[in-house]
């Protein structure tokens, strides 16, 4: 059967395959410049990263509740490539590439709830939610020598559940999914993310970059002047790293402040929390394409999907807890209108960003490695998928140490959360 990696278009070799391209990222953060402008406005810089980036990582196309209902499917582009996601008749996770094997036809355009079979608009050839090919009307009857349903079955994607994720690899090459991530299994522990179910999704179409959209979620330098209201709760000197080895960048806010709006203490909090969970707020931002927002009683997550150099799409959902399904309308739109409120900020100034980028005149500043560490993580793991490195970053030592001028972590993550 063929691979979904030996299907994939080949990538040309180009300048940004090689070291030199990335010098400025290659230097300690506390020399480290950040990315040139053609990385967030070159059109052919966006087509080697779809190719680089997106078809070589496990990229979030979801929620794991989306394929709850018996016989649902969901359809993603990842890469340039459209891609199925449902459930076989066991239950489980089967994801293929949207083409059927007569003669190319989408087999899908939109989500939808299958039968039994996945049937071709075109030619009505069908494949059960296993990808196998199960039938070809009048087409073994028309005199086709040597066909072998068996060698005709949907081309299968990688695909996985991680934590409350669906996840999908176009490459084979690439590490498992827990390997992917890392750590963050151990650190998550104590939410049960699995667990969790989605109360509402938004979708917002932005004029800007995803990278730029990642980076403004990392750092913490633009609070005070981009999100007054934010920074209350969540106060600048109140950060802290929160980066173990694997392919995320991440922050704490440890404790999170509710003493002038108690916009994130509205709804009550998960039970079994430990004590530096149950203190905290979690952002972390999984590579490539997941904002993740975990605070004790809610999670907000933001699912990037890149359309152009300077447009992107980003799927906004809010998840409330198993011990709290049901809250009151009140409590929930206070929880939410602060998310949108502070979102639209943010969509504000990366925009503000993307026309500057496009203007022609911008060369690589520096980093600051208290307030934009997570940047310069980023833009390397960035530079290892340009370069053909399979390399998983390592992290921190400890939670408990200072680093770049942020102090001692109060409620450090230690391994075991109590």
């Amino acid at each position: 059967m063929t691979t979904s990696t030996e299907i994939l278009h080949a990538v040309p070799e180009s300048r940004w395959t090689t070291e030199e391209a990335w010098v400025g990222t290659r230097r300690p953060v506390h020399e480290a410049h950040a990315l040139p402008a053609d990385c967030y406005v070159d059109d052919a810089f966006f087509a080697q990263e779809q190719e680089r980036v997106f078809a070589t990582s496990w990229v979030c196309v979801g929620l794991h509740d989306e394929l709850d209902a018996p016989g649902s499917a969901i359809v993603r582009t990842v890469a340039g490539r459209s891609v199925i996601l449902t459930r076989n008749a066991d239950g489980q996770l089967r994801g293929f590439l949207n083409a059927c094997r007569h003669r190319g036809t989408q087999l899908l355009e939109d989500d939808c709830t299958l039968g039994s079979t996945i049937r071709c608009p075109y030619h009505r050839w069908g494949y059960d939610r296993d990808g196998t090919l199960v039938a070809t009307p009048k087409f073994a009857e028309a005199g086709v020598d040597g066909f072998d349903p068996t060698d005709y079955g949907l081309h299968p994607v990688r695909v996985d559940t991680w934590q409350c994720f669906l996840v999908i690899c176009l490459s084979d090459e690439t590490p498992p999914v827990s390997e992917w991530f890392g750590d963050l299994d151990a650190r998550l522990a104590g939410y049960r993310l699995a667990d969790w179910r989605s109360h509402l999704t938004e979708t917002f179409e932005i004029g800007s970059n995803w990278k730029l959209i990642s980076e403004n979620f990392q750092e913490y330098y633009h609070l005070p002047w981009v999100h007054p209201e934010l920074s209350k709760v969540s106060r600048v000197q109140d950060h802290y790293r929160y980066q173990g080895a694997g392919m995320y960048c991440g922050q704490t806010t440890t404790p999170m402040s509710n003493d002038e709006r108690g916009d994130w203490a509205a709804m009550p909090p998960a039970e079994g929390l430990g004590h530096s969970d149950l203190a905290s707020g979690r952002f972390i931002a999984l590579f490539p394409n997941v904002l993740l927002s975990l605070l004790p009683n809610h999670v907000f997550v933001m699912r990037l999907e890149p359309i152009a150099p300077g447009v992107t799409r980003e799927t906004g959902t809010w998840l409330l807890p198993p011990s709290n399904p049901h809250v009151a309308d009140a409590d929930f739109a206070t929880t939410r209108d602060f998310w949108l409120d502070v979102n639209g900020e943010d969509i504000e100034i990366v925009q503000r960003g993307q026309k500057g980028l496009s203007s022609g005149g911008y060369t690589p500043g520096r980093l600051s490695p208290r307030f934009e560490e997570p940047l310069h993580r980023f833009h390397n793991m960035l530079a290892d998928r340009f370069t053909g490195s399979t390399r998983i970053p390592d992290g921190d030592e400890s939670d408990d140490q200072p680093l770049y001028g942020t102090g001692v972590n109060p409620l450090p993550w230690r391994g075991v959360d109590v």
